[in-house]
């Protein structure tokens, strides 16, 4: 096969939660531009439709829905009008986040559940959901959005966000134990952890922090609207069909420091 082909997405279905802005509008993009049917869904379906717009210029299909990730509902509408729209799911990208910054010490119960429920409930809500359809057709590449945040202990200084961090280091296990679970049904689960991007959640911690961070990144600078695009391309074509419970880290060398 032509090392090309292996990147074509062409006829594939793509659910990206969180799609109507920041590192989900991106992969969304990448996916478009790869041939790949796209379903943008967020609390905000008005963003989505937005993005939506643009990706269909580019000669796709695509379907804007509004999803609370943390209601089991709107999660289950969102799969049947996939499979009633375009006949399966090949891909899932689990992009939709929350954060909350506070020391560990003044950090509410409500918020430190927030983020849990979107950032952890919702990623294995809408996987298993959307497995079902996978397991069905013996198939399936899901993409798990991490961050080097998960990895380990960050200096407050830079960023004091606990439930944020904690949920991204559950994402990364959740990734490698749903892989191995699935492997078997040729599902393949796979996160990527992404350093700093100036995104609308993280631009305040990024500019808090900005001589810190960066004194830490090896390459100098963050994250632009280009850099996920291609990681995400590869766990979600047939170049990746070998691995999987795997941890792709797109931080210009951050997790290194």
């Amino acid at each position: 096969m032509p090392v090309m082909d292996l990147f074509d997405l062409t006829g594939k279905t793509a659910i990206v939660t969180g799609g109507g802005r920041g590192l989900g509008a991106q992969i969304a993009e990448g996916f478009a531009e790869a041939g790949a049917n796209v379903v943008l869904c967020s609390r905000k379906v008005e963003a989505c439709q937005e993005v939506a717009g643009k990706l269909e210029a580019k000669g796709v299909k695509t379907l804007a829905l509004a999803c609370d990730v943390t209601n089991p509902a709107d999660v289950k509408n969102v799969v049947e009008k996939t499979v009633e729209t375009f006949g399966t799911i090949d891909i899932l990208v689990n992009n939709s986040g929350a954060s909350w910054g506070a020391p560990v010490s003044e950090m509410p119960l409500e918020a430190w559940n927030k983020v849990m429920a979107v950032n952890v409930t919702g990623t294995f809500l809408m996987s298993q959901a959307v497995g079902e359809v996978m397991i069905s057709h013996n198939s399936g590449k899901i993409i798990n959005i991490a961050s080097v945040a998960g990895l380990g202990g960050i200096d407050p200084q830079l960023m004091d966000a606990i439930g944020y961090n904690t949920s991204k280091g559950a994402v990364i296990t959740f990734t490698k134990d749903l892989a191995a679970k699935w492997g078997h049904h040729n599902i393949n689960v796979n996160a990527i952890a992404p350093g700093f991007f100036p995104t609308k959640m993280s631009k305040d911690v990024m500019k808090h922090g900005e001589k810190g961070l960066l004194a830490r990144t090896p390459l100098n600078r963050f994250g632009t609207d280009e850099d996920l695009k291609g990681a995400a391309l590869f766990l979600a074509a047939k170049a990746s069909d070998y691995v999987t419970g795997d941890v792709v880290m797109v931080d210009g060398g951050m997790h290194a420091m």
